[in-house]
């Protein structure tokens, strides 16, 4: 079964579909997937002017509709609580990072008073799937309160970590639905090579076959949250190997080539200049160490796009 797949804003779902239950829901319900990157710039994507190969996002772009101006919270668990509930960071408890700050809005924590896009479509007769970096919530162990894990909070089914950022090879807190697993303990998915975005892209895939076979009858709804391109730098060496020398020139020819990219595919107006460097390439002097990182970024979101496509 090959399924159709309409992407949207949380923000724009949640709305028309709060007061929707499973009696009054339109017969041919459209499945639902977002996808969530990481730490990525602006330019890092083809179609925004960028160098690295994202192919499936390009085309995802060219067949929809791409933004050139966007809110956004700029920090990982307030875009999160904000892309969950279609509410400001703020409002869904969790302005800044996890922690209980002892004030409204920085309680660090999923607010309670807020649903999630998931708590919104469950109800209304979808079936939901989430893969990947859930980072809403303090509760990291298995003592604490689970209250708000994705399972708790809306997701049928659940593969991916519960914190931030961390090893792309062995993933702290990484769970499938509420029990911890590890890449060595899975029994589930044992691949020749574990590396996280892999991992993510593949149990998205996966939550979808088992979508065809077991629930073709329901509307899907899949949250896809990848680490990449979030720190640290980790990518499999043969992606590395791809973007060898792409990034000898340094990182002001790179800002030159984006910002004429850019403006050619209308996506920056031609008047905009952009802000002076914190320092010119010529005077770094790790400059070996520069180019790698920014060779292993470029794997990093080149992995990812392929997983995507």
């Amino acid at each position: 079964m090959k399924l159709p797949i309409t992407t949207l804003l949380t923000a724009l779902l949640v709305a028309p579909l709060a007061a929707l239950d499973a009696a009054d829901a339109p017969k041919q319900q459209p499945n639902v997937v977002i996808i969530l990157a990481d730490d990525m710039g602006y330019s890092d994507i083809g179609c925004y002017g960028s160098e690295i190969a994202t192919p499936s996002l390009d085309s995802l772009a060219k067949n929809g509709v791409r933004f050139t101006q966007f809110y956004n919270a700029a920090r990982c668990c307030p875009t999160r609580a904000a892309l969950l509930t279609g509410l400001y960071s703020h409002q869904a408890g969790i302005g800044l990072m996890e922690g209980d700050s002892g004030f409204d809005g920085y309680r660090g924590e999923l607010s309670r008073q807020a649903v999630t896009v998931a708590e919104v479509l469950r109800p209304a007769g979808y079936r939901t799937y989430m893969t990947g970096k859930w980072h809403v919530t303090s509760a990291k162990d298995l003592k604490s309160d689970h209250s708000n894990w994705p399972v708790q909070r809306g997701f049928d089914r659940f593969y991916g970590t519960i914190t931030g950022a961390g090893s792309f090879y062995d993933p702290a807190t990484l769970c499938r639905d509420n029990n911890f697993v590890t890449p060595l303990n899975d029994p589930e998915y044992q691949p020749k090579q574990f590396y996280y975005t892999d991992a993510i892209s593949d149990h998205a895939v996966k939550f979808m076959e088992d979508h065809a076979r077991e629930h073709a009858q329901k509307p899907l709804f899949l949250y896809v949250a990848y680490t990449s391109a979030h720190w640290p730098m980790h990518a499999l060496p043969e992606d590395i190997a791809r973007c060898k020398g792409r990034y000898d020139a340094g990182y002001d020819a790179i800002r030159q080539a984006r910002l004429k990219r850019a403006r050619e595919l209308g996506v920056l107006d031609p008047r905009w200049e952009m802000s002076p460097t914190v320092g010119k390439w010529d005077t770094v002097k790790d400059r070996e160490w520069e180019i790698q990182c920014m060779e292993v970024y470029a794997a990093m979101v080149e992995s990812m796009d392929r997983g995507i496509g």
